[in-house]
């Protein structure tokens, strides 16, 4: 889990409304963007075809693709963080 506040987040400017079709979840040690990033290339790697969309000022992530709830959390633990029900 990073520790940081200095980092910024990519994905400012964002709605943070979750999009139809995906699995969201709620991270709420996720507090920046680089969090955002460690999030994204661990459910990425683990579950290929998956498009992550982790947003660092909502503290959500949208998972898109061929992927399934145990799957997504147990990658964003592996990853060092905290996933619970958006």
């Amino acid at each position: 889990m990073c520790g940081c506040s200095t980092h910024r987040s990519q994905e400012a400017g964002r709605t943070g409304v979750p999009e139809a079709g995906g699995l969201t979840l709620r991270v709420e040690d996720m507090t920046c963007g680089h969090c955002a990033g460690t999030i994204r290339k661990a459910v990425e790697a683990a579950l290929p075809g998956t498009q992550v969309d982790p947003d660092p000022a909502t503290r959500l992530v949208t998972v898109r693709g061929p992927a399934d709830l145990p799957a997504v959390r147990a990658a964003i633990a592996a990853a060092g963080y905290t996933p619970s029900a958006a």
